[in-house]
């Protein structure tokens, strides 16, 4: 799946909702990235900041299946949506 970059971050900010919806994880994301509650909002804007929403979303497939299934989403669409935002662009070792 190829997500360009404004649809990478209409689901990262999906991914924040479903996040912020969900109280067992919330603080344990929020003590991940060192966000605070109340800027979230704020944070939102920001497209790295959005980035990081989705590196911890893609630190567990548990996390991954369960946001996705949610939304209706395709399973690779958090890590396609990830290599548009800020920082992850693929590497290329060779």
């Amino acid at each position: 799946m190829v997500i360009g970059p404004e649809k990478a971050e209409v689901l990262a900010l999906q991914a924040l909702a479903w996040l912020a919806g969900n109280e067992e994880l919330l603080p344990v994301f929020l003590g991940t990235t060192g966000a605070a509650p109340g800027n979230l909002r704020e944070a939102a804007s920001d497209p790295s900041f959005l980035a990081a929403v989705l590196d911890f979303l893609l630190l567990d497939d548990a996390w991954v299946c369960a946001f996705c299934d949610s939304a209706g989403l395709a399973y690779d669409a958090p890590l396609s949506a990830r290599q548009q935002l800020p920082g992850g662009a693929a590497v290329n070792w060779t």
